[in-house]
């Protein structure tokens, strides 16, 4: 096991480097992981660098203590003296935000790279929109989503509105943002918010099962279906078969798709490199 933290210049986010498993932890247990300019800033970092970094197969999301993410810090939202508040400076706190969204939640959705969010406890507002961006998503079975902007006067931020129009329809969708009830680990299944739900004391072992998999699996062919699969939310139809028989092709000349054929002549799992 190669296993190593990062230094990521706060303790708002906390970075670990295993086995090609990169996880990232917002850490404010006190808040229930309010967002901070100073986590988000280092998660952009963590992200950018995860991007490119050949170390980097997998990327996980989680919020330390008892919650994943309770999104924007409310109280900063109240205090006008707070470098989070917009008054006084609209247009460049929206070109601001605009720069926080791409970098993290957009960053998430593009990364060519498969992401986990480990939902521990309660993912509300700017937090679960993160937790949307992510490829795939496990809950701890007593852990609960909610959109929450309705209950604090705000329309929601980071994407949200767009992944869970795309994940659960547009009428769905606008029944979880009007209304903003909480939604149960296992409703968020069965809405196909989470793709799986356990026991919180099982879920660090059972979300590492599936990131190990995903970072032993082949990369190469993982960034080509995330972008065909991507570009199918949005494509026509034409477009996507085309893209998709592009990307096929590439994937058959690199060295784990032959260690994939090998494998199954020789009927074993195949040991996959990312080439």
């Amino acid at each position: 096991m190669v296993s190593h933290d990062t230094n990521t210049g706060t303790t708002h986010l906390l970075a670990d480097l295993t086995d090609g498993v990169l996880t990232l932890t917002m850490n404010r247990p006190d808040a229930r992981n309010a967002m901070t300019l100073e986590m988000l800033d280092a998660m952009t970092d963590q992200l950018a660098r995860a991007e490119t970094a050949n170390d980097v197969h997998c990327i996980v999301l989680t919020g330390s203590g008892k919650g994943f993410c309770s999104g924007g810090d409310v109280k900063a939202m109240a205090d006008p003296d707070s470098p989070d508040h917009p008054a006084n400076a609209t247009d460049a706190y929206i070109h601001r935000q605009r720069l926080i969204q791409r970098a993290t939640a957009g960053k998430l959705f593009h990364m060519p790279k498969p992401t986990l969010a480990v939902i521990n406890g309660a993912a509300a507002g700017a937090g679960l929109a993160l937790a949307l961006a992510c490829d795939l998503r496990i809950m701890a079975n007593d852990a609960i989503l909610m959109t929450a902007f309705s209950r604090v006067g705000v329309s929601g931020d980071f994407g949200g509105t767009y992944f869970m129009t795309q994940l659960v329809g547009a009428a769905r969708a606008r029944e979880l943002y009007f209304l903003s009830d909480r939604v149960s680990a296992d409703r968020a299944v069965d809405l196909g918010l989470a793709n799986w739900t356990c026991p919180l004391g099982e879920l660090p072992a059972q979300a590492l099962a599936v990131a190990r998999r995903l970072a032993e699996g082949p990369g190469i062919a993982y960034r080509y279906m995330k972008e065909n699969l991507n570009r199918a939310m949005a494509g026509e139809a034409d477009d996507c078969l085309d893209l998709e028989a592009t990307h096929h092709v590439h994937c058959m000349f690199t060295a784990d798709h032959r260690e994939a054929t090998a494998a199954f002549v020789e009927k074993r799992e195949p040991i996959f490199t990312g080439g």
